[in-house]
């Protein structure tokens, strides 16, 4: 489709009398990698929600593939969007396959069973995940990394045209996370997908990401390229640490490094210290 696959216009949410985002303007591009970033608190995981309905805002416009958001039913929306939480927890031993196949749910009739074209499509989804040596495997025995690509397949079950993840990576060591992300980019280059991620790892949002929305208390900092938001200026502000900016050596991509800026307290509180020493 021609122009941003989701547009935001005003968006504010409350909980309550708190308010959590305020005034949030910006569009996500069709078939890219977005990715929202942000201290904790800031509202990156509550503006996920809003975006894929499971939050209804207090004020403002969501533009979903030139749809206002509010008007499409749950059920129509959960075959555009495939949503993979930060966490998902289970009290029973499903099969890999059978964690899957919830991802058909739109589509299936009510006390209907799956049809073969289910089991097509689950398939499918789970061999470009690399998971479909797992399909009978109980899903309480996977590694952190084998159930995130498992619950990237249930989405993509879904055949939607974007993907919203939450924090995607958090909890997997670097091996996990670096084959997550590249099965993301794979899946954009391949599927045509659109992604949009939080993230808090701000050199892996650099390296996979060709647009980053910043966050701070809840409202835009910055939006744009991660060179031109992941600045030095930008990262302090909304981060509190000092950064050098560099270049990634694989791909030239930004990398960021970190260092705790000086507090005068501190320095008042060393000098105090030499003063006691002294006497």
């Amino acid at each position: 489709m021609a122009g941003p696959i989701l547009a935001v216009e005003g968006l504010s949410f409350s909980f309550g009398k708190r308010p959590v985002l305020a005034d949030l303007n910006f569009t996500v591009p069709t078939g890219g990698f977005t990715g929202i970033v942000g201290p904790n608190g800031s509202g990156k995981t509550t503006l996920l929600k809003c975006l894929n309905k499971a939050l209804p805002p207090t004020r403002g416009r969501i533009t979903f593939m030139g749809q206002d958001l509010a008007g499409i039913k749950l059920r129509a929306l959960a075959r555009q969007i495939g949503v993979v939480p930060q966490q998902w927890e289970t009290p029973f031993a499903f099969t890999v396959r059978e964690v899957v196949m919830m991802g058909r749910f739109p589509y299936l009739r009510r006390w209907a069973g799956a049809r073969q074209e289910d089991r097509a499509v689950v398939e499918e989804a789970m061999r470009a995940t690399n998971t479909w040596m797992l399909a009978d495997r109980l899903v309480t025995e996977l590694s952190g990394g084998e159930r995130q690509r498992v619950l990237i397949a249930q989405a993509l079950a879904q055949t939607p045209c974007l993907l919203m993840l939450d924090e995607p990576t958090s909890y997997l060591d670097v091996n996990q996370t670096l084959e997550i992300c590249t099965l993301l980019t794979n899946l954009i280059r391949t599927k045509g997908l659109t992604v949009l991620a939080v993230f808090h790892d701000l050199n892996l949002a650099a390296r996979y990401c060709q647009r980053l929305i910043m966050l701070k208390e809840g409202r835009i900092y910055a939006q744009g390229a991660p060179e031109a938001v992941l600045s030095s200026p930008n990262v302090t502000a909304v981060f509190g640490v000092e950064t050098v900016v560099g270049a990634e050596p694989f791909n030239g991509r930004p990398h960021l490094y970190f260092s705790l800026p000086q507090r005068k307290e501190r320095s008042t509180n060393r000098r105090q210290e030499r003063s006691s020493g002294a006497e």
